[in-house]
């Protein structure tokens, strides 16, 4: 844990109560822990490659960022394990790193004052896929019992709070791929406002399906690299043709100050702002002047004056940064106007470049990296960033990680129907 012995107070009735991460748990392309992606991240590494768990003979995409190696009998009961949607079973397993990470014992919480905010964008849809082949082959009286819990995107946020008897606040968002930073930020509004002790909050996706795969790519989405996969994922270059698919989930554990130091626990880092806004423009392409990125980060900025903290302290943004030639310019422009001068003096990087795209739970993932950055001192690079876009001119961390003294961090997330979401953290003193 920091040294707390010059902390101002926690909460002293005018200051805003002060809200902390002690947890973190992911699967992802990476690695089936945290560590194991953190060190991979650090390293430069992609987890992008061959898709191997559905036929391509029929799609153009034939790659993606998969979760390799993922035996849910490893962690969860075999026979419950095959009735839950790959999406519940990452985020189940994510929340398990992430609880034990945090040392939360449930046996001394109060049931009521812990809860659980998990988003996704898309859900069990491998659940409600499987079952319209089975009905169209079998039947309808052959649909399994288990579809409609399965499909449903709370699902992994109510079976989370069943298996750790955890009865506070207990819901899902979606906005689409800013579906895991809103959780994190729904978290810390939750929290400052009174309404829990503990939230459990994340991302989970399980979606590279053949008919997802092929919808993203008719749309002009997706990279179609498919000579060289781990090349693909290319943001801010001015060669990137698009994302890279990815699934998996990632789980932080989320509390008040005074709650974490009472127990113990280590303090990663202090979550300071939230921003959330539209664009209200197109429901796939974000606005030409990045005005919904714009505001969802001055919202952010905003409350975290609150906390003592302006513009010109944000020492790293983990940008969205997803390589489709719209949204790069887009968030370079934004970036420009929130923070002008100092946009070229802050350190920036898109680490999908080498998770690729997590969809809805990508905010999640890319908060926990904020989390790991402020504790480390290093700044995982953009990979693949060869031939930088001149309209993409400011400090994306090319090719190999940096060590830096970093206090302050903002982690951008933008989603189809005009989503935008940014959550802000700082170390905690």
């Amino acid at each position: 844990m920091h040294e707390q012995a010059n902390a101002p107070a926690i909460n002293d009735g005018a200051s805003p109560r002060r809200i902390v991460i002690t947890g973190l748990g992911g699967v992802t392309p990476l690695g089936l822990t945290m560590h194991q992606t953190w060190a991979k991240l650090q390293a430069g590494v992609s987890g992008i490659d061959s898709i191997t768990k559905c036929d391509t003979t029929d799609l153009r995409v034939t790659f993606a960022g998969e979760v390799r190696g993922f035996d849910p009998g490893n962690y969860l009961d075999r026979k419950e394990a095959r009735r839950l949607d790959p999406y519940i079973q990452y985020a189940l397993v994510a929340a398990q790193e992430a609880i034990a990470d945090a040392r939360l014992d449930m046996a001394h919480e109060e049931p009521t004052r812990v809860g659980v905010i998990v988003g996704s964008g898309i859900g069990g849809l491998q659940s409600y896929s499987e079952n319209i082949a089975t009905a169209q082959a079998r039947g309808l009286r052959k649909v399994s019992p288990f579809m409609i819990p399965n499909m449903l995107v709370d699902s992994a946020a109510g079976k989370i709070a069943i298996d750790f008897n955890m009865q506070g606040p207990n819901h899902a968002v979606v906005s689409a791929c800013a579906s895991g930073t809103s959780a994190c930020g729904e978290a810390f509004e939750l929290l400052r406002r009174g309404d829990a002790d503990v939230m459990v909050a994340g991302g989970a996706e399980a979606a590279i399906l053949p008919i997802v795969v092929s919808a993203f790519d008719v749309m002009g989405a997706l990279s179609t690299r498919v000579d060289n996969p781990a090349a693909a994922c290319r943001p801010f270059d001015n060669d990137r043709d698009g994302f890279v698919m990815s699934e998996g989930a990632v789980i932080l554990v989320i509390e008040t100050a005074e709650h974490a130091l009472a127990r113990g626990a280590r303090i990663y880092a202090e979550v300071i702002g939230y921003g959330s806004s539209a664009d209200a423009y197109h429901m796939a392409a974000p606005h030409d002047t990045g005005r919904g990125a714009v505001s969802a980060m001055r919202m952010a900025l905003a409350k975290a004056q609150d906390y003592g903290v302006g513009p010109t302290q944000i020492d790293y943004i983990n940008a969205h940064g997803t390589a489709t030639r719209l949204n790069d310019r887009g968030e370079t422009l934004a970036i420009k106007q929130v923070f002008g001068e100092h946009a070229y003096t802050v350190r920036i990087s898109s680490t999908k470049s080498m998770t690729g795209h997590l969809l809805g739970a990508a905010g999640a993932l890319e908060t926990a990296v904020c989390a790991k950055v402020i504790e480390t001192g290093v700044i995982p690079p953009t990979i693949n960033l060869d031939n930088p876009d001149p309209e993409c001119d400011l400090d994306y961390t090319p090719h190999r990680a940096v060590q830096s003294d970093v206090a302050v961090t903002l982690s951008n997330s933008f989603g189809f129907g005009g989503h935008n979401a940014c959550i802000m953290l700082r170390r905690f003193a």
